[in-house]
């Protein structure tokens, strides 16, 4: 069995247990106890933080420790570390596209003139210090590096903007409010940044930034926008690219994740074998195009869940469910 690690674990049991299912030995790791996909994992371990000096350290012991072949990132957070000590975690592959397209995908600002450059659809954008004189709302002040829709505010006037972008407490941009509808392509690529797989969904309703409600959709040309963005920026691995459609059909690119989105079970549900295809390469495997091979129509809407843990010997465990009164 191969065996991966999850970094930045935290609640994504969805893709935790995914992997289980498709045959993977999981390895879950954070820096939080409570974090939930830990008690769903085969292995367990509490790391420093992101941002700590022993980090990389600590992922590399727990790829001697357990063999691991794959080491996969569940948020933004670690993504240009884990580019940059891609050679200290061999022979485990990181699934994670180089430093500068990880750094590229992190701030919003740099990707919207990437996309620019490249002739690929995006909102009209610009830096607070930059705006143009004739600006036509509704904008949105939104961060230059964050997630989970955190410090997006919309202004329908100018008073509006000049308050928002005083009481934001992170570095942001200035952006048009895209007037179609929104749609996200889940992507995944291979070591070399081509796009072998495309599943466009519906956003029905989503809430902290994620997607909660969905359909998948055969939308040929948006199986063919996310590819090309996918490739653009070679990703490499799992993408999530959110776009929306105008009035006009331009497609707009608002934001690319290099990572299994927030609506991973949708795409996994539909036949994504996404799980399969990290592991194909994990071991070596060359991936071959299967673009358009999903089912649509599957339909997704989520609920919330829980891990009941109890102490135990110093430690955390979960606990039975026949243990918890109430429970059956």
């Amino acid at each position: 069995m191969t065996a991966v690690i999850f970094t930045c674990a935290g609640q994504r049991v969805d893709i935790v247990t995914a992997f289980r299912r498709a045959g993977a030995t999981a390895i879950a790791a954070d820096v939080d106890q409570l974090a939930p996909a830990l008690y769903h994992a085969d292995h367990r371990a509490l790391v420093p933080r992101v941002d700590d000096f022993g980090y990389v350290s600590a992922l590399r012991d727990l790829v001697a420790l357990h063999d691991v072949r794959l080491v996969v990132p569940l948020t933004d957070l670690d993504h240009v570390v884990l580019a940059q000590s891609r050679d200290e975690l061999a022979p485990a592959v990181v699934l994670v596209p180089d430093e500068e397209t990880s750094a590229r995908c992190a701030d919003k600002y740099l990707a919207h003139l990437f996309f620019e450059e490249r002739g690929i659809g995006s909102p009209p954008t610009w830096l607070p210090t930059e705006l143009p004189g004739d600006l036509r709302f509704p904008v949105l002040v939104k961060a230059r590096k964050g997630f989970g829709s955190r410090h997006i505010y919309r202004a329908d006037n100018a008073s509006e903007l000049e308050f928002f972008l005083r009481y934001t407490r992170v570095e942001s941009m200035v952006q048009c409010v895209c007037a179609g509808v929104e749609f996200s392509v889940d992507v995944f690529c291979d070591l070399d940044g081509r796009c072998v797989a495309a599943i466009p969904r519906t956003m029905i309703e989503s809430k902290g930034g994620e997607s909660i409600k969905g359909m998948t959709i055969n939308d040929r040309e948006l199986i063919e926008f996310g590819r090309a963005v996918a490739e653009a920026l070679r990703i490499v691995g799992p993408g999530n690219v959110q776009c929306f459609r105008e009035p006009d059909g331009e497609l707009q690119v608002t934001d690319v994740n290099p990572r299994f989105g927030g609506g991973f079970p949708l795409p996994t549900a539909a036949g994504s074998r996404y799980p399969e295809l990290a592991l194909a390469l994990a071991n070596g495997e060359a991936l071959e195009p299967r673009l358009g091979d999903f089912r649509e129509g599957v339909v997704m809407t989520r609920f919330f869940s829980q891990v009941i843990l109890e102490e135990a010997e110093g430690a955390l465990e979960p606990v039975q469910a026949e243990a918890v009164p109430g429970e059956a």
